[in-house]
């Protein structure tokens, strides 16, 4: 695979900008999310019609990691770009380390087979932790079993992702894992609030089909890619 790009950008903090701050990277996580999705397709959408074709993660600082197949265009909220062609040469059985951080949901069976009028409104997804949380026995510390189910649920869905991506999962640990509500554009007063998993990875892999892989990094993991979810950072173990 070709014609991917793998840049570092960096929000210009200079004086001129300086009175954006709040509103282009917003301590509130929620806003902040919603700030830098639109501040990074102003780097890609070139034309009214532009389907998003590009990861992104937030880093520290203001900055952000992007995958992209086409390169981002300069902007003046944004120093000058740092791209670089993304093009990983691998080998069945080279081991790589990752960080990932996810929106991981599963199908909801029974939700899945109902026409859109029978879901009244609910969502044929749910979030991998949220629904083991959910099945807890009444009366369970849930604080204390959040983190046991993370790791649970995380290793699970690793696994699912690795069977279909072109990888062995050889570890994975939760960083962290939090929850954050997000006003869905467009949606009305009843349903204009999606709440996100947030699930934080890291861990150790080991490819097994490389095209299949580089192309599964293009494609991104979990869903709620526009708000920064999906992007695996790799290196060489």
């Amino acid at each position: 695979m070709s014609g991917m790009y793998f840049s570092r950008i960096t929000l210009d903090k200079t004086a001129g900008n300086a009175a954006l701050s709040s509103l282009l990277d917003p301590e509130d996580r929620a806003k902040a999310m919603d700030a830098h999705h639109r501040l990074l397709w102003t780097l890609f959408a070139d034309s009214a019609d532009r389907e998003r074709d590009f990861l992104w993660r937030a880093g520290k600082g203001g900055t952000f990691y992007v995958l992209s197949r086409r390169e981002p265009v300069p902007h003046p909220l944004f120093l000058p770009p740092e791209v670089k062609e993304f093009a990983p040469v691998l080998a069945a059985g080279d081991r790589l380390t990752f960080s990932l951080r996810a929106n991981a949901t599963k199908d909801r069976a029974i939700v899945s087979r109902l026409s859109k009028h029978e879901r009244g409104g609910k969502s044929r997804r749910v979030d991998v932790v949220m629904d083991l949380l959910k099945k807890l026995p009444e009366g369970s510390d849930r604080s204390v079993e959040r983190r046991r189910l993370a790791e649970q649920a995380a290793l699970d869905w690793m696994t699912g992702q690795a069977g279909r991506g072109g990888f062995k999962l050889s570890a994975v640990r939760v960083e962290d894992y939090s929850v954050v509500q997000l006003n869905r554009p467009g949606a009305g007063k009843s349903n204009s609030i999606v709440t996100l998993g947030v699930l934080d990875l890291t861990g150790e892999i080991e490819v097994t089909e490389p095209e299949r892989f580089v192309e599964k990094l293009s494609q991104g993991f979990g869903r709620g890619k526009a708000f920064g979810f999906g992007l695996m950072l790799i290196r060489r173990a």
